[in-house]
């Protein structure tokens, strides 16, 4: 079995350095954009939880807010587990680590969800869930209009 060729210098022997190097430059969670994500999902969740309270009353305010807290709450913890794998260069560990924060996160807004649906009687349902799209949009638009370069 033969081993690739460098292309750089003709050797059979690849820099692995390179590599980890591009890999480690790279960050996974960057706090500024952990905070930007939380702010613009703070900022919709408010807007909804607003136009709720015009529509539909105080509970209608209060389960929207409800509803997109859920999100925050789980994004906070994914982004914190996403951050402490921030150093980590295998391929291998970056996407168990991400998977890991994802599924962190699910976790956490089902929970939530659950004790809400649970303990507030006057919940209402359609508000709850525009409270929680708007800040899970809002989490995914903040992630793509980031400045990282990949």
């Amino acid at each position: 079995m033969s081993e690739p060729l460098d292309v750089n210098t003709g050797s059979s022997q690849v820099n692995t350095n390179a590599s980890s190097e591009h890999a480690s430059a790279i960050p996974v969670a960057d706090t500024a954009l952990l905070q930007r994500m939380l702010k613009l999902q703070a900022l919709s969740t408010l807007a909804v939880s607003l136009c709720g309270l015009l529509i539909g009353g105080q509970h209608a305010a209060t389960s929207a807010l409800l509803g997109g807290l859920s999100v925050i709450v789980g994004a906070w913890f994914a982004g914190k587990i996403a951050q402490k794998g921030q150093h980590k260069t295998d391929a291998t560990a970056v996407l168990f680590n991400l998977l890991k924060a994802e599924a962190v996160k699910i976790i956490i807004v089902a929970l939530f969800l659950f004790v809400t649906f649970k303990s507030y009687h006057a919940l209402i349902p359609v508000a709850l869930i525009a409270g929680l799209a708007a800040s899970a949009l809002f989490s995914g638009a903040a992630l793509a209009k980031s400045q990282a370069k990949i």
